[in-house]
């Protein structure tokens, strides 16, 4: 039976994808937002923190009350930081409450990978074997039946959708995988910190945590799932100073002899049903200014004759299909709505 409406509450408000998620909700015909929590701005309106909201909403800020949000609301996302998120989502699904988290506490699904990676024991390893990897374009029907979703990470969902048709038609040297990702300033979150601040990023380009940084085991667990075998990759992320947006570009060797005409044939059959995947004509390539704002992620291939290695491109907001938007979307599977529904707006251009 599909609710005409629910109440939803988003726990975790006062950061960049609590944000994303209340302006995304609010246009959503199926959605009342009930509730939001932040503990530093308990009792405090929404609109104090996100002042864009503003005349759209007259819900204030709490604290975090697994019993009270649970009476509050059926559905709860969390936009909490990693290991706070484990015990908030074990509290709501102890009291019956669907959840999407989109931090990184049960995007992983060996618990001693987790503490290796994010130094932290996993509390709960029973509830973590019941969450399912909320990729859709991957995971859809597994999602529909789901009670506990982790969204994934935003460089992960812009890595695994453009590796997954290479991965699953065999036709790449899976020792060969080479990601390169370029992020907004948007994705370290909203907690202020020197690295972060205007003049430290402003007219600069960087890489950092080379080789070591977190999402790089999600990412190697998808592909290990597609392929059938383990999956090791290079994985470089960049902090470009834009506010929001991913590109990603990657490269693999190809095992045969393949042009771009067939690689590009490929990629439209594999997302010719998926909505929110945008395989870009013949030659062209993805810009993140297309993607500002909306759950799309554009893709772009060349297969290089030269070098004999497959160049793919995609393109994503990294606080909509990289965060917010494909919680929305997970959301939708899981209560059995249309999977589009409230997702069906266009970028920000120019």
């Amino acid at each position: 039976m599909v609710k005409d409406k629910l109440n939803v509450a988003i726990v975790g408000s006062s950061g960049y994808t609590g944000g994303e998620l209340f302006r995304i909700l609010l246009g959503h015909p199926r959605i009342i937002v009930t509730a939001v929590t932040s503990e530093k701005s308990a009792g405090q309106p929404i609109t104090s923190i996100f002042p864009h909201l503003a005349g759209l909403t007259e819900l204030r800020c709490e604290a975090f009350d697994p019993e009270v949000i649970a009476k509050k609301a059926d559905f709860s996302f969390l936009a909490l930081p990693h290991v706070t998120a484990q015990e908030a989502g074990f509290r709501l699904r102890k009291l019956g409450t669907k959840v999407v988290d989109l931090s990184a506490d049960y995007r992983l699904s060996d618990p001693a990978l987790y503490e290796k990676w994010y130094e932290h024991c996993h509390q709960y390893p029973d509830l973590l074997k019941t969450a399912v990897y909320g990729l859709p374009e991957l995971h859809r029907e597994e999602i529909k039946k789901a009670k506990l979703v982790a969204n994934p990470g935003c460089y992960p969902t812009s890595a695994i959708l453009g590796l997954s048709p290479l991965i699953k038609k065999q036709m790449i040297d899976l020792t060969s995988i080479v990601i390169d990702s370029k992020s907004g300033v948007s994705g370290a979150g909203r907690s202020p910190s020197p690295a972060h601040h205007f003049p430290e990023v402003n007219e600069g380009f960087m890489a950092y945590k080379v080789g070591t940084h977190r999402h790089t085991p999600e990412i190697e667990q998808e592909l290990s799932l597609l392929a059938g075998e383990q999956v090791t990759l290079s994985f470089t992320p960049h902090l470009v100073p834009m506010n929001r947006g991913i590109l990603t570009t990657i490269y693999a060797r190809l095992e045969t002899e393949t042009d771009t005409g067939r690689l590009h044939s490929l990629y439209g059959e594999f997302y010719k049903k998926e909505l929110f995947v945008r395989v870009l004509p013949l030659g062209q390539f993805p810009n993140v200014r297309n993607v500002r704002g909306s759950n799309f992620c554009d893709i772009g291939v060349y297969a290089d004759p030269r070098t004999g290695r497959a160049v793919v491109v995609t393109a994503i907001d990294n606080l909509v299909k990289g965060a917010s938007g494909q919680a929305v979307q997970n959301m939708n599977l899981m209560m059995g709505f249309d999977e589009a529904e409230g997702l069906k707006f266009a970028g920000i251009f120019p």
